[in-house]
């Protein structure tokens, strides 16, 4: 017999309660195949993961985070991703050009006044985006007097990027500004410096709070990864095989903040991953954090070069055409960051350790995966 109110009640009951949804499948565990590679390198750690169409395919971690040690390494662990940085240095500059406080054509005087007469001349009209794309004229290598100074930390880390690029602007370009490509971390720190002007905030503040947690990068911060002291996160080394020497994590276990902007982040392999899964996403992520037309710029060499803003742009048939790669070290640690947008999907890898061993076994571990990856 139909029982009108219990059938209601079971409908009301069906309606409200809440959608099953299908669980993302777990990444596939690839220790076993970075385990090889990684003593083939002979690299302390190794650590490497991939993604497509927003969900985290391939992830595994093999190694120690100290050599001598028995401490293992995890897909948890973080690792530093040097010059990797600047894209993300970039992104959040468009964050505040969509925002209307920067422009792409915002120079370096017009937002330091007070160190116009100061600065070289060649400096004044640089503007943000040849900061952004190595065509300011910034010296590919710091001055050593400036650089020693830098490694002194003297203030916080806005008031040590100030002072670095003081001494920087006060110099003469190392090329007449737009004529040429030059690799500098120096102009990323003026670019840097910049932003920190134009919202009075540090540079680590914004990055965390406009790129980190809206990506949900819980793991991300800022210099050596492990606690001094302690082997709780991987430690970088310097020297190769029988040789590697492990740097004990402390102010010396990494670059100075003035150039934090060019390289001075770190994170662990899986947030690393969705940080360049975003990017892979760029047409496709309903304009999380930055619309169509800041990817574009982001994505798009400057006239002349290959490379636009925070990455080098090539061609590979495995892509599908166009890859956004970068790679970054500060000596102690490798990271590298291939993406594919038109396939939606990325690929990182990061060790421990720098020179070329630890670029082969970055670049192994990311052959593995796209083999992998276009496998399925």
């Amino acid at each position: 017999m139909w029982n009108k109110p219990a059938a209601f009640a079971a409908l009301a009951s069906l309606l409200l309660a809440p959608i099953a949804r299908c669980a993302e499948p777990a990444p596939e565990d690839i220790t076993s195949t970075l385990e090889p590679i990684r003593q083939q390198n002979a690299v302390p750690a190794l650590a490497a993961a991939a993604i497509r169409d927003g969900h985290v395919t391939f992830i595994g971690a093999t190694g120690v985070r100290k050599f001598g040690s028995q401490e293992a390494v995890t897909v948890e662990d973080r690792w530093h991703i040097g010059s990797c940085t600047k894209s993300m240095t970039a992104s959040l500059a468009a964050m505040l050009v969509e925002e209307g406080k920067l422009s792409w054509e915002t120079t370096v005087s017009k937002v330091f006044p007070e160190l116009r007469d100061k600065m070289n001349p060649q400096w004044r009209e640089v503007t943000l985006e040849q900061l952004l794309t190595h065509r300011a004229g910034a010296p590919h290598d710091p001055p050593p007097a400036l650089w020693n100074e830098a490694f002194k930390r003297k203030g916080t880390p806005t008031e040590q990027r100030l002072a670095f690029i003081r001494g920087i602007l006060a110099q003469k370009p190392e090329a007449d500004p737009g004529t040429k490509f030059i690799y500098s971390n120096q102009g990323y720190s003026i670019a840097g410096a910049m932003i920190e002007r134009i919202t009075g905030k540090p540079w680590e503040t914004l990055l965390a709070a406009r790129l980190f947690t809206p990506l949900k990068m819980t793991s991300a911060g800022f210099g050596a990864p492990a606690t001094p002291g302690r082997v709780d996160q991987p430690w970088g080394h310097q020297g190769a095989g029988a040789t590697l020497k492990p740097v004990p994590p402390g102010p010396n276990a990494d670059n100075p903040p003035s150039i934090g902007p060019g390289g001075t982040v770190h994170c662990s392999i899986g947030d690393l991953v969705r940080y360049a899964g975003w990017h892979a996403a760029s047409s496709r992520n309903e304009r999380l954090l930055l619309n169509d037309t800041s990817f574009t710029r982001l994505h798009t060499p400057a006239s002349g070069q290959d490379y636009a803003m925070g990455w080098n742009v090539t061609q590979r048939d495995w892509a599908g055409g166009t890859t956004l790669v970068h790679n970054g070290t500060n000596t102690m640690f490798y990271a590298v960051i291939w993406i594919a947008p038109e396939k939606n999907a990325a690929f990182v890898a990061a060790t421990n350790a720098a020179g070329p061993a630890a670029e082969k076994a970055c670049d192994d571990a990311i052959s593995a995966l796209v083999q992998r990856q276009l496998a399925q």
